[in-house]
């Protein structure tokens, strides 16, 4: 590797787009248009910097499998960072493989931290932990070492562990700070604000607060009894039941519990989930079915019992009964969520992501954007959705919760 390339290389790794550019932006041999394609990554314009990538990897000898495979994660990261979650996991896979069989294993370490950052956004936490479990951090140089921190906080907030969170992200700082990246310090402090700001509401006897991400923990290892609104989940100490396909028992639960410890009148509970604006006999007759299902359901919870007006929930352990819900109610907040951490999605991204269709994503979009909530630039499959990140509050608890170990 000539002394041009190498100079260039380290002028990324200490996080100088421009220094390598200067160096190596009139070259087109491969090692060049690699390097110049994460520079471009760098400062921001992912489009060039996929192309100057896919012209690198073709133009690497089928001999220089390491080049190649670098060029793939690379490519991986900016499909990452561009919310391209289409993009074949199994050729990251591979690449990593072969880093790793050729003993470059910072590169192998950085590929499996790409893979894991993508579960963690989609929400598979269970498999992004096992395959974090994996790397062992101690040699890891400051910013990659960074860059791990990062995720394990992720993982953590996400499973409500804020000890952990913060361990990680003090870890974290320290190695920013190390790595002396700016845009690495920043990715920190970001992180870090989202255990300072809101991020549900409880709803107790008829008033609400705001809730720090901590206070959420430790609600939920009261003696209180919980109907969850961000995870439709009801649960106390001991157990917890999960309605999060039961959208007409969830509400039942959550209508009865902002109720307590009165009782929720039979108008208002079909209108909440029936969504009737007045009560009819056969709304009547499904709301005495569904209350049966729900009092099956919650029965080592809690007691429902009928009152002359309605019906009334009674906690069989737990002191009392609150909702947690999230905090700002909306109709797509799902897709509100994604969209609000300040990078840009394409319908298609989003769909994979909530598990959903895209026809429907796609209708959600376009309410949000008739309320001026959302924004979108580009035409066909080049149109992408943005919204400054929503200030005040953290978007932890919109996005969609660990699929059921928990």
């Amino acid at each position: 590797m000539d002394s041009l390339i190498t100079a260039a290389a380290r002028a990324l790794a200490a996080g100088d787009p421009l220094g390598a550019l200067n160096r190596v932006a009139l070259r087109d041999d491969a090692p060049a248009l690699a390097l110049r394609g994460i520079a471009m990554a760098q400062l921001g314009d992912l489009v060039l910097a996929k192309t100057l990538l896919r012209r690198a990897a073709r133009s690497f000898s089928p001999k220089e499998a390491v080049a190649r495979a670098r060029c793939i994660v690379a490519e991986a990261e900016i499909a990452l960072a561009s919310r391209d979650l289409g993009w074949p996991a199994k050729a990251l896979d591979a690449a990593r493989a072969t880093l790793e069989q050729h003993g470059d294993r910072l590169n192998g370490a950085h590929a499996r931290h790409l893979e894991v950052r993508r579960l963690l956004l989609i929400g598979r936490l269970d498999e992004a932990e096992r395959k974090l479990s994996e790397l062992d951090p101690a040699p890891f140089p400051p910013a990659l070492r960074t860059v791990h921190e990062l995720v394990v906080a992720g993982i953590a907030m996400r499973r409500l562990q804020t000890k952990a969170a913060r361990a990680a992200l003090a870890l974290a700082e320290v190695a920013a700070r190390r790595a002396g990246i700016p845009a690495l310090a920043a990715e920190v402090e970001s992180a870090s604000l989202l255990l300072r700001t809101t991020a549900a509401r409880l709803i107790a006897r008829g008033e609400e607060r705001p809730l720090l991400l901590e206070e959420v923990e430790a609600l939920q290892a009261s003696n209180v009894l919980v109907v969850d609104a961000c995870r439709h989940v009801v649960r106390d100490p001991g157990m917890a039941i999960s309605l999060a396909t039961r959208p007409v028992l969830f509400a039942l639960a959550r209508t009865l519990a902002e109720a307590w410890p009165g009782d929720a009148s039979r108008d208002m509970l079909v209108a909440r989930a029936f969504g009737a604006k007045q009560a009819d006999e056969s709304h009547r007759a499904r709301l005495r079915v569904e209350i049966g299902r729900l009092r099956m359901l919650l029965q080592d919870l809690a007691r429902l019992n009928a009152t002359k007006r309605g019906f009334v929930l009674s906690p069989s352990r737990a002191s009392e009964i609150v909702v947690l819900a999230r905090p700002v109610e909306e109709r797509h907040a799902g897709v509100l969520a994604f969209v609000a951490d300040g990078e840009s999605w394409s319908s298609s991204a989003l769909a994979l992501a909530l598990g959903t269709s895209q026809r429907s994503v796609q209708r959600a979009l376009d309410a949000l954007a008739a309320t001026g909530k959302v924004q979108s630039f580009g035409q066909g499959r080049a149109r992408r959705w943005i919204t400054p990140p929503m200030p005040g509050f953290t978007t932890t608890l919109l996005l969609p919760p660990p699929v059921p170990s928990e």
